[in-house]
């Protein structure tokens, strides 16, 4: 995959005003990923995962989630893809751990938990030419961040999965690509971008990124070129999550020696394994036609469902496990780095 240093300037929150942004509500929180641990029940860490219910351990390319879903919980009912994330906790000062809750964005009040999903065609000089980006395919899947990283210069390769220190609802600006180190008054937006070049050939890659890529110089907002390798430039995909931190926000419940208390599903206590998972699952060409239109939140050409159908559209773990009481270790015993 073709990586670029972060650039802090691109820590500040930049959405076109042609963003395609829509909630989604949570669809089931368990430990299952088929893309990283594909058939496999109960996956090393815990994910909230959003969107269509034909989500599953294992989840063949050829079988289009728009085809196997019944339901979804995203605002625009074409919507069968999954987007997931891991989730977080809070780690007491006697070493327990807590599931942290999500929380609606603005204007998305009534959605159960979940995540805001923005869909940007690159637009240049105020306009989009009809075909200038392309939407995903039937089959098309990618990872962005890692996991495993716990430093900053590991973090760097990939831009813009950041946090936001919710003074307000509305605080778009300040983002760090490590925890907060300070109690942040509404809450932390999680914010993950994905990479918004393709190579036009394959709809997935064996570590889920390489088929995938930046631009080669400056920036997607910038309207940047994609590189040789990569070159269909395709929409930025980008996830808000909003962990309503604000019940642990008493310091004297942090640890003594003052550091942040929160803590990833995969134990990583820096924030800088950071990162999410995507399979494409609109139907038909109905993306397409959104990013035709440069649709702007309303989207005449999809259609819409209500929040509250959203929410009915629920799965049960396929393990049942206990990942919101007070836990004595993470969900499949992960340690904390």
């Amino acid at each position: 995959m073709y990586w670029k240093p972060l650039v802090p300037a691109l820590l500040a929150g930049s959405v076109h005003a042609g963003s395609l942004r829509f909630s989604c509500s949570q669809l089931v929180v368990e430990r299952l990923d088929p893309l990283v641990n594909p058939g496999l029940l109960q996956t090393p860490h815990v994910h909230q995962i959003i969107g269509g219910n034909s989500f599953n351990a294992s989840m063949d390319p050829g079988i289009a989630p728009a085809e196997a879903s019944t339901c979804t919980t995203c605002t625009f009912s074409e919507d069968f893809s999954n987007y997931w994330t891991a989730v977080l906790y809070f780690r007491a000062r006697n070493g327990t751990f807590k599931r942290v809750p999500q929380k609606p964005n603005v204007g998305f009040e009534q959605a159960n938990g979940g995540m805001t999903v923005y869909y940007t065609p690159t637009i240049k000089n105020g306009a989009l030419k009809k075909g200038e980006v392309t939407a995903f395919k039937k089959g098309f899947r990618m990872i962005v961040g890692d996991p495993s990283y716990r430093t900053k210069t590991e973090a760097a390769k990939f831009r813009q999965l950041t946090y936001t220190c919710l003074e307000n609802m509305n605080t778009r600006t300040g983002e760090t690509v490590d925890f907060p180190a300070k109690p942040c008054k509404v809450g932390i937006m999680v914010n993950v971008r994905f990479p918004t070049c393709w190579d036009g050939e394959n709809l997935d890659s064996p570590d889920h990124m390489a088929h995938v890529a930046y631009p080669s110089s400056s920036t997607f907002e910038n309207n940047a070129p994609c590189p040789a390798s990569h070159p269909v430039k395709i929409p930025q995909l980008f996830f808000e999550i909003i962990f309503d931190t604000t019940k642990f926000n008493d310091k004297s419940l942090w640890p003594e020696d003052g550091s942040q208390p929160f803590v990833w599903s995969f134990g990583d206590k820096t924030g800088y394994g950071n990162h999410g998972d995507y399979v494409f699952g609109w139907k038909d060409d109905s993306l397409q036609k959104a990013m035709d239109a440069n649709c702007n939140v309303n989207c005449p050409q999809l259609n819409t469902q209500s929040i509250a159908t959203g929410n009915q559209c629920a799965q049960k773990q396929k393990v049942k496990e206990d990942v919101d009481s007070w836990l004595t270790e993470l969900p499949g015993g992960m340690p904390v780095q």
